[in-house]
């Protein structure tokens, strides 16, 4: 149906057209009447007349109108940035079935770029360089093996490490423990722990010998506590000192007052895509929320917004990485691993106590370590 110059001029998707909008391509298409092309939304052609402009859901629909596809944008050609992401993702299955990490020449080869270009292109899309995605992905294996070879030295090998020194100098890291405990299911590592009480109901704190390993509210002590002993099943579990009540009096709080900030050394253990989720949490204002899309778009993968979800639910560390921040697009509050009433309550808190003027300089402070994604 042809438009007229003000309702080409009002509708939303003209915007995307004069801003060439990149990301908007792939959920339009535009026909120009006097040239008989149509175009994507980032096409860098020049810009025409509004009431020259017609707008179409699908490729398809504007070549069934009688238009052919513009020779500079290409839509009828998967995009730059679907090419882009095919190219990483076939990097990634090589460093993935690899034996051995390949070399990041090799990797560039295969992508057909420049080793600079490629690195910075692999970092956008993945959000890890190319060196870190393999190490995540090796300490995966090494946890998958661990759990089903007869011994440790088996387990190194079989996932792709050629020494035994070598394992062993990133097993801290990797495992939290050494890979004999890890494998014993955490025996022979300790883990203090305390259970106070606040507003918001019971809370747990756990510390390991890296850091905070968990915080859980719940309304049932003895079930925070028994939920403790399935997720480290043969670490040894101590009770907190006088020394550890001050760490419960300072996240407790927080968890009243959260102008006052928080500030704690973490030992987080997740993949690596949780990994950079949580991140993005940690850089979320007190204060302010993000939709579960937002999060997907800042670690430069837009149509994770599922997967990102599920690491938000995957979270154990409750206040230190701010899931309760997330919510949907439409502003509506999501599931909670700890109740959506207190993640209610935490943001209404948070609103209540940030100075609109400082809310961009008050985040949640903590450091978490990124070297441990399984």
């Amino acid at each position: 149906m042809p438009q007229s110059n003000t309702t080409t001029s009002n509708d939303s998707r003209w915007i995307a057209v004069l801003t060439r909008n990149a990301e908007a391509d792939g959920t339009f298409y535009y026909a120009v009447k006097t040239t008989g092309v149509y175009c994507r939304p980032s096409c860098p052609a020049r810009t025409a007349k509004p009431e020259n402009v017609q707008f179409y859901d699908s490729a398809q629909d504007a070549k069934a109108a009688g238009f052919r596809p513009c020779l500079r944008c290409k839509p009828d050609q998967p995009s730059l940035q679907t090419q882009q992401a095919s190219k990483i993702a076939e990097v990634c299955r090589l460093i993935e079935m690899a034996e051995s990490e390949p070399n990041l020449a090799e990797m560039a080869a295969l992508a057909g770029l420049s080793v600079h270009h490629f690195h910075r292109l692999f970092k956008a899309i993945t959000g890890l360089t190319p060196k870190a995605y393999a190490t995540a992905h090796r300490a995966k294996r090494v946890r998958k093996e661990l759990a089903q070879c007869n011994t440790v030295t088996k387990a190194i090998y079989e996932a792709g490490y050629n020494s035994n020194s070598r394992f062993y100098e990133k097993s801290p890291q990797m495992l939290g423990m050494t890979p004999t405990n890890y494998r014993a299911g955490g025996a022979n590592s300790q883990i203090r722990f305390a259970i106070g009480e606040c507003s918001l109901g019971s809370i747990l704190i756990a510390l390991s010998e890296r850091g905070v390993c968990a915080i859980a509210l719940g309304d049932d002590p003895e079930c925070l506590s028994r939920e403790l002993q399935d997720r480290f099943p043969q670490a040894e579990l101590i009770g907190g000192d006088s020394d550890f009540e001050q760490l419960i009096a300072k996240v407790i709080g927080f968890v009243e007052a959260p102008s006052l900030g928080l500030t704690l050394p973490l030992d987080v253990r997740g993949t690596a895509f949780q990994q950079r989720v949580w991140q993005a949490l940690q850089e979320i204002p007190s204060g302010t929320t993000v939709s579960y899309a937002e999060i997907a778009k800042r670690i430069g993968q837009p149509k994770a917004v599922r997967a990102v979800a599920g690491a938000c639910a995957a979270n154990t560390l409750a206040i230190a990485i701010p899931c309760h921040r997330v919510v949907r697009t439409n502003g509506s509050l999501s599931g909670y691993r700890w109740g959506v009433k207190r993640k209610a309550e935490l943001l209404r808190r948070e609103k209540d106590t940030c100075p609109i003027g400082l809310l961009k300089n008050t985040p949640l402070r903590c450091s978490m370590p990124l070297a441990c994604p399984a």
